[in-house]
């Protein structure tokens, strides 16, 4: 799968938490050859929505892994997450 189809099913399943604000940078070629790599990328994301209100860094995280679920282990090596609320 090329980045480009990646990071449109990133926002499909995203879209989810109707995020206000989303952002999605492929950083994959800075890590070209990184040993333990699947075989997916790497990404930065930054996402703003309503639902991570009243939740936790960490409860804010588990929601983004959860709405972007097998793709974590398919098609995604790295994620940072940046999660905030409007």
């Amino acid at each position: 799968m090329t980045a480009d189809a990646t990071e449109q099913r990133m926002r499909e399943r995203l879209a989810t938490l109707h995020p206000s604000l989303l952002t999605i940078r492929d950083d994959s070629r800075h890590h070209a050859g990184h040993a333990g790599s699947n075989g997916g990328g790497h990404y930065h994301l930054t996402i703003v929505a309503e639902a991570f209100r009243g939740h936790s860094t960490l409860a804010r995280h588990r929601m983004v892994h959860e709405a972007l679920g097998n793709l974590l282990q398919q098609e995604i090596h790295a994620l940072a997450i940046k999660a905030g609320t409007p």
